[in-house]
């Protein structure tokens, strides 16, 4: 009988993300039959505790030791928010992978806010003999507005060690090295816009195409969620993961789960997001069990402008749905903005 083969993936997170990153890994330990997870972890806390929970499919990286690796990067550090600096960093860490194991013919970055559902094994089937494997945000008619910001989402990236993934792995880097910020420009927002670009700049870029790949708060309502036997079909597909944009884990024991500007329906949330807020009630006991003070990653409750704020997003978001010819209006608006 063969062997399943081992995945390789990699990740970035700070303690706050931690909760989620655990959450992520579990659901690979439970769907992936073989794989390692590298978690790049950007303080020290992190890395911490993830020592201490000593997953066996996990190592991990310092902040200092991809820098140390790339001198390019701290070089950038002072003129970028801790988040633009995470950005600027991701495209480092496949290269490190690559440099630092000689052994690997392919690497895959992962969002830590991911959970898998299914094996992902049919993503890298679909990719075949490529060299890059991308996926794309798939809005649907009434958030095509969006696209602006990027056709694709950095979420899940899989880099082949060839001429070609490689030679688009170096590209981004080198971008996100000269500017990467979040803001919009027309060409350009933080590491995500320049994706747009590589099916016309570089050979073997697959764009997945299977629907269960790259689920997410904002392309969700265009989909068909049902449960087929124990299995969550999107359309004629399995899910395979899901991208949980904005949920934020408050002190209280409650989450505040809907991405704002994308509001599911109850189907949604029971079949996805309650499994999810299941796990992350698992990996906090876990964590808490080696460190019962960590509180890094928990917020407090909204305040009422923040409330307000969301809901205010999330009414815009069904009124365009709703009434195509607003939905157009915001598109030719986001258009105008980012050529300005």
């Amino acid at each position: 009988m063969n062997q399943p083969t081992r995945r390789e993936f990699c990740t970035l997170f700070d303690s706050n993300y931690l909760f989620k990153a655990l959450a992520m890994y579990d659901s690979l330990e439970q769907h992936c039959p073989s794989f390692h997870l590298t978690a790049f972890c950007f303080d020290e806390e992190a890395e911490r505790l993830l020592g201490w929970l000593a997953l066996p499919c996990l190592s991990t990286v310092s902040l200092r030791e991809l820098e140390t690796f790339d001198r390019e990067l701290p070089a950038t550090k002072d003129d970028r928010t801790r988040l633009e600096y995470c950005c600027t960093a991701t495209p480092d860490l496949p290269l490190f992978m690559f440099a630092s194991r000689p052994d690997l013919d392919e690497i895959t970055y992962l969002d830590a806010d991911l959970c898998f559902f299914a094996d992902p094994e049919p993503l890298f089937a679909e990719l075949g003999g490529d060299s890059v494997l991308m996926i794309p945000h798939r809005f649907p008619k009434h958030l095509r507005h969006h696209e602006v910001n990027g056709l694709f989402n950095v979420q899940f990236l899989t880099f082949r060690r060839d001429e070609n993934g490689l030679a688009c792995l170096q590209w981004w880097h080198d971008r996100c090295i000269e500017w990467c910020y979040f803001r919009l420009e027309e060409t350009r927002f933080a590491d995500q816009k320049y994706l747009d670009q590589w099916p016309q700049l570089f050979e073997g870029v697959h764009i997945l195409r299977h629907k269960g790949g790259g689920l997410a708060p904002w392309n969700v309502s265009g989909y068909d969620v049902r449960v087929v036997g124990d299995t969550v079909m999107v359309d004629e597909d399995p899910l395979v993961f899901f991208h949980f944009h904005k949920v934020r884990v408050r002190r209280n024991g409650r989450y505040d789960w809907q991405a704002p500007g994308y509001p599911v329906s109850g189907r949604v949330r029971e079949l996805i997001y309650e499994p999810y807020l299941e796990a992350l009630d698992d990996a906090k006991r876990r964590v808490w069990a080696v460190d019962p003070l960590f509180s890094a990653g928990l917020s407090s409750a909204p305040n009422a402008r923040a409330r307000l704020r969301e809901a205010r997003a999330n009414l815009g978001a069904r009124i365009v749905r709703h009434a195509p010819a607003l939905a157009q209006l915001r598109h030719r608006a986001r258009r105008r903005t980012a050529g300005a």
